[in-house]
C-alpha cells in the first residue's frame, strides 16, 4: 500500500484518516477506559474468501474500519486487541454513508491519504517495502503497509483469536504510522498497526506494536 495523494475526506476509497463510511444505525466507538471518542485511522478492504490477490481487494464485499484512543497517548493501552482502547469494525461495503462526527480534537486525522496497492512477488514485507523504494525512486515513507500478505511482526505474532468462533482471525493489512510526523498515526513511534478479520462472523481486530 503506497501513499496516493490526499484525497477527499468522504473518498469510498482505500485511505488512512478521512471521514469514515458506515451502515445506518453506526455509533462512533468509545474508548473503554476513558469513555472519549476514538480517532478514526483508516478504511480498507477485507478481501472475499480464497482470494488473495489485489485486483480481488479492489473489489472486496467488505470494509473494515480502524478506530484507536487518542484522548490520553499511551494510558489507554490502545496497543492491546482486546483493552478496549482500539476498534476494528468490519462493514458490508453496500450502502455505506458517512459517519457523524463527534466533537473533540482527537476523533480525525491530520491528512486523508489515499492508497494505491501495488502487486509485489512473494517476499518478506520489508524487502518488498526496500524493493518498491529503489524501483519507483521514492521514500521508503511513501509506503504505509501491505494488504494481505503474511503480517512482518516487529515482536511477537499476536494474532488474534475471533471473539465469535474462537478461530485464528485472517490478515487483513499492516500499516506503517504515515509519511511524516505532523500527520502520522500513532503507534508508539516507529511502530506498525495489524488489522485482522474473521469475515463469516463479522469481526475484525486491530492492535500495534513498535
Amino acid at each position: 500500500m503506497t501513499y496516493a495523494g490526499p484525497v477527499d475526506d468522504l473518498a469510498p476509497v482505500t485511505r488512512t484518516g478521512g471521514v469514515p463510511l458506515v451502515p445506518a444505525g453506526f455509533t462512533w466507538p468509545q474508548c473503554a477506559e476513558c469513555s472519549g471518542p476514538m480517532q478514526f485511522l483508516a478504511q480498507l478492504p477485507v478481501n472475499v474468501p480464497g482470494a488473495q490477490d489485489v485486483e480481488a481487494a479492489a473489489v472486496a464485499e467488505h470494509v473494515l474500519s480502524v478506530f484507536m484512543c487518542q484522548n490520553d497517548p499511551g494510558l489507554c493501552d490502545e496497543w492491546d486487541p482486546v483493552a478496549g482502547g482500539n476498534r476494528a469494525l468490519l462493514f458490508p461495503r453496500a450502502g455505506l454513508t458517512p459517519a457523524q462526527v463527534p466533537a473533540g480534537d482527537e476523533t480525525l486525522l491530520a491528512e486523508t491519504c489515499g492508497i494505491d496497492c501495488t502487486a509485489r512477488d512473494a517476499a518478506p514485507y520489508h524487502e518488498a517495502r526496500g524493493k518498491w523504494s529503489e524501483a519507483y525512486g521514492r521514500p521508503l515513507r511513501d509506503v504505509l503497509g501491505q494488504l494481505g500478505g503474511t503480517p512482518s511482526w516487529l515482536q511477537h505474532d499476536e494474532t488474534p483469536a475471533c471473539p465469535s468462533c474462537a478461530r485464528p482471525m485472517s490478515f487483513t493489512a499492516q500499516l506503517e504510522e504515515g509519511r511524516d510526523d505532523g500527520t502520522a498515526m500513532n503507534f508508539g513511534g516507529g511502530g506498525c498497526g495489524y488489522a485482522f478479520a474473521c469475515a463469516p462472523c463479522e469481526e475484525g481486530s486491530f492492535l500495534w506494536q513498535c
